[in-house]
């Protein structure tokens, strides 16, 4: 392994399995090659935050093992997912005089800005994940996307502040360290995914990202290159399993499996028997049955994103539609599903192009991961060394702000 090879790492840490995704970034252009990945179940996640440390940081190790065996290379850092829906998104705006004697905006003064921007209006025990200007105006002149240089006096700002509930954040970092793995940035499982597979027309006409978890299922709406909105719904799933285990009569194990080789989204016409074979023993249902029962939670979940639709004033009006992404978008039929339940168009969300061993990273479920991966190459400036494991809460909370900006930089550039 040569010393100054340069890698990138994602860890997406869900509640029921960690994944991990290891890429060789190319020395010249920077785009990354996948050549380890990882996963492992995980337990200790309660709805997508930590309620055991010990829990996802034994899956971490494992899935970053699996990762590392493949790859050759070491894991000490990552960028990480947190999930939950203690993850909220704010507007806030604020105005500062502009400080330099020319008058001219400086980075120092747009810094400034978000400062003003945020203070009051997140709770002492929040965590600002990032601030994602929408707009700025300059002496009265709005619609600036971009003021740095510009000549002015009075500077104001429209943003989005992403933020987290801080011990939720802490804990996460926390286990992350008993992996021995520096959690360095972190950012919200669904900004990763939007990041591995929106393109550039799909953030300015307007889409929004759906990420079916196994206990969560988040949304993210984009429009005119900016995050509009973000939100994390308590449902997944494990929802659908543990409706099948009861409305079946049967443990959860079979009902996993009869979710996996047999739910559909949209109902059958006709009612089939369906046979699982369990320890030697065949175990049979009615397709008619299974169908209800997904119907009614399917229900339920896409109502719950329709309401987090109607709170960023989109819901049916989406040019570019959504995107499905995560484990409940492996479910046949979802696509016919989620159209008919949004009015939108829909299709699934690939990370696509990556080439390596990308196979398993092509899948709906592997989307976050990919996608933290990508953030990690974009704030890899220099060879990870295969230094100690140290780990420095501090510098993981400094680093976590910025990942959407950057992400919409890279499309607006």
């Amino acid at each position: 392994m040569q010393e100054n090879s340069r890698y990138a790492v994602g860890i997406d840490i869900g509640t029921t399995t960690v994944r991990c995704v290891v890429a060789h970034l190319d020395s010249t252009t920077g785009a990354p090659t996948i050549v380890g990945v990882g996963q492992a179940p995980t337990k200790g996640m309660r709805k997508g935050v930590v309620a055991h440390l010990e829990g996802p940081a034994a899956a971490m190790d494992e899935a970053l093992g699996e990762a590392e065996r493949m790859s050759g290379f070491q894991v000490d850092a990552a960028t990480v997912s947190i999930n939950g829906s203690h993850i909220l998104s704010t507007k806030a705006d604020g105005m500062i005089a502009v400080s330099a004697v020319n008058h001219e905006v400086t980075r120092d003064d747009m810094h400034r800005l978000e400062e003003v921007a945020t203070v009051g209006k997140v709770p002492a025990n929040r965590e600002i994940l990032d601030v994602v200007p929408h707009s700025y105006t300059l002496d009265g002149q709005d619609g600036i996307k971009d003021p740095l240089g510009m000549t002015g006096t009075r500077l104001e700002i429209n943003a989005n502040v992403v933020s987290a509930l801080g011990p939720h954040l802490h804990n996460l970092q926390k286990s992350a360290e008993l992996a021995k793995v520096d959690a360095h940035t972190i950012t919200p499982s669904i900004l990763a995914a939007a990041k591995a597979v929106l393109t550039e027309s799909q953030l300015e006409n307007g889409v929004a990202v759906i990420d079916l978890g196994g206990a969560t299922t988040s949304v993210a709406v984009f429009e005119e290159g900016d995050l509009q909105h973000v939100g994390i719904i308590p449902i997944g799933g494990m929802n659908i399993t543990n409706d099948l285990a009861i409305g079946l009569k049967t443990d959860p194990e079979v009902a996993e499996k009869v979710k996996l080789a047999h739910a559909v989204a949209v109902a059958r016409q006709h009612t089939e028997g369906i046979s699982i074979k369990e320890e030697g023993e065949v175990i049979t249902f009615t397709s008619q049955d299974i169908d209800e029962i997904v119907e009614a939670r399917l229900e339920e979940i896409f109502e719950a994103v329709n309401k987090e639709l109607k709170k960023a004033g989109k819901a049916g009006q989406l040019p570019s539609g959504v995107v499905l992404t995560g484990g409940g978008a492996q479910l046949k039929h979802i696509v016919e599903y989620a159209k008919q339940a949004l009015g939108v168009a829909a299709r699934l969300g690939k990370a696509t192009g990556y080439g390596g061993v990308a196979e398993d990273a092509e899948k709906p479920h592997y989307a976050s991961v990919v996608g933290l991966m990508l953030i990690d190459g974009e704030g890899s400036a220099a060879p990870q060394k295969h230094s100690s494991n140290s780990f420095n809460a501090k510098a993981g909370l400094k680093n976590a702000g910025g990942i959407v900006s950057r992400f919409l930089d890279r499309f607006k550039a």
